[in-house]
C-alpha cells in the first residue's frame, strides 16, 4: 500500500434529487461513507486520509438536504429508497460498479439499506452506531408516539414541519454545540438527569441539552464548519428525513424481516443509547446479518463514535476492509 495520502477533492455529481457533494480522497477500490444527523462530510474528515493511505479510495458524500448537495422543497422527497438511488448515483459517477458503503447514525440506517435494496452495488456495508433492525412490526410514528409517557420523544418532536426548525435556527451553533454534547461521553448529562432524547410536554429539546462546554472531539473551528452548513441552509432538509418514516415503512414492505447477507461491520459506543436501546437488534446479528464479521462496542464511548475514537475506528475499518472477499 502507499504510504502517499492524495489531496481531498470535492465536487458534484448529478442524482435522481439534483446534485450530490462529495468530497474525496485517495485511489482504489471504492468506500462510500454517509453522515447522519446532524452533521456533514466533514464527520468523516478523520476516516477519509486513513482509508486512502491504506489504499483505498473514500468518498464522503452531503446527503440530501445537507451542505452543498441538493435541497428538495417537497418532504416526501426524502424517503430512503431516493437515498439509496443518491448514493447508487455516487457510484455510477464515478466510473465504479460496485462499492463498500459505510454509515454513521441516520447514514448507518441509508448504508443498510443501500445494502439490503441494491446488493449488486454495495458488496459489504459497515454501520456505525445505529445496529440493523430489519423493517416490521406497527408503523414507526405509532411506536414512537407511544414513548417517554408524559414525555415526548425526540423523533415525534420532529415530525412537524417548522417547530424544530423554530428552536434551532435563531441559535444553530448554539443548538448544534448542546446537542452534540449531550451525545458525547465526556458531556453527556450525568445518570439520573432528565434525559436529552426527550422533550418536556409545551418544552423543547434544548432544554435538556448541556451547554457551556464542548466536548473533546468538537474544536471551535470544528463546530464552526457544522453550524455554517446549516446556518446557511436551514435545518429543515436534514430533519425531513424523520418525517419519511412511516413513508421508508410502506415503501419497504417487501423486505419486512429481510436480513442483509453481504459481509458487514457494527461498531458502536457503549455509552451511546443507539447502542444500548437497540440491544436485541445487536442479538439478533446472527440471523439479520449473517454476513457480520466484525462486531464491536467501544467502552466509555457516545454517540460520535468516529469523531470520539477517530484511530480506533479507522483500525477497524481498515482491518475490516482488508479482511473483504475481492
Amino acid at each position: 500500500m502507499s504510504q502517499h495520502t492524495p489531496e481531498v477533492t470535492h465536487r458534484l455529481v448529478s442524482s435522481p434529487g439534483g446534485r450530490i457533494h462529495l468530497v474525496e480522497q485517495g485511489t482504489g477500490p471504492l468506500v462510500l461513507l454517509v453522515h447522519g444527523f446532524p452533521e456533514s462530510w466533514y464527520s468523516w474528515r478523520h476516516q477519509l486520509p486513513a482509508l486512502a493511505a491504506a489504499g483505498y479510495r473514500a468518498v464522503a458524500i452531503d446527503v440530501r438536504g445537507y451542505g452543498r448537495s441538493s435541497k428538495p422543497v417537497a418532504a416526501d422527497a426524502y424517503r430512503m429508497v431516493d437515498l439509496v438511488e443518491d448514493n447508487v448515483s455516487v457510484v455510477r459517477a464515478l466510473g465504479e460498479e460496485s462499492a463498500v458503503v459505510v454509515g454513521h447514525d441516520w447514514g448507518a440506517t441509508i448504508a443498510a439499506d443501500s445494502a439490503l435494496l441494491r446488493p449488486e452495488v454495495f458488496r459489504a456495508v459497515g454501520l456505525l452506531s445505529v445496529p440493523y433492525a430489519p423493517r416490521g412490526g406497527p408503523r414507526p410514528g405509532e411506536v414512537f408516539a407511544r414513548m417517554g409517557g408524559e414525555e415526548e420523544f425526540y423523533v415525534s418532536y420532529f415530525q412537524e414541519p417548522g417547530r424544530a426548525e423554530a428552536e434551532i435556527e435563531p441559535d444553530v451553533r448554539g443548538w448544534l454545540a448542546g446537542f452534540y454534547a449531550a451525545l458525547s461521553a465526556d458531556t453527556m448529562p450525568a445518570p439520573g438527569a432528565p434525559d436529552p432524547h426527550f422533550v418536556s410536554r409545551g418544552g423543547t429539546l434544548r432544554d435538556r441539552l448541556p451547554a457551556g462546554r464542548l466536548p473533546a472531539w468538537l474544536s471551535d473551528r470544528d463546530l464552526d464548519v457544522y453550524a455554517g452548513e446549516f446556518e446557511r441552509t436551514g435545518m429543515t432538509g436534514a430533519l425531513n428525513r424523520y418525517r419519511n418514516m412511516d413513508r421508508d415503512w410502506e415503501d419497504l414492505a417487501a423486505f419486512d424481516g429481510a436480513p442483509i447477507t453481504q459481509p458487514s461491520l457494527f461498531a458502536g459506543g457503549g455509552l451511546d443509547a443507539s447502542t444500548t436501546w437497540l440491544a436485541d437488534a445487536i442479538e439478533a446479528y446472527p440471523v439479520t446479518l449473517p454476513g457480520l464479521m466484525s462486531c464491536h462496542i467501544l467502552d466509555g464511548c457516545g454517540h460520535w463514535i468516529q469523531q470520539e475514537r477517530p484511530a480506533e475506528v479507522n483500525r477497524l475499518l481498515t482491518d475490516w476492509l482488508a479482511a473483504l472477499p475481492t
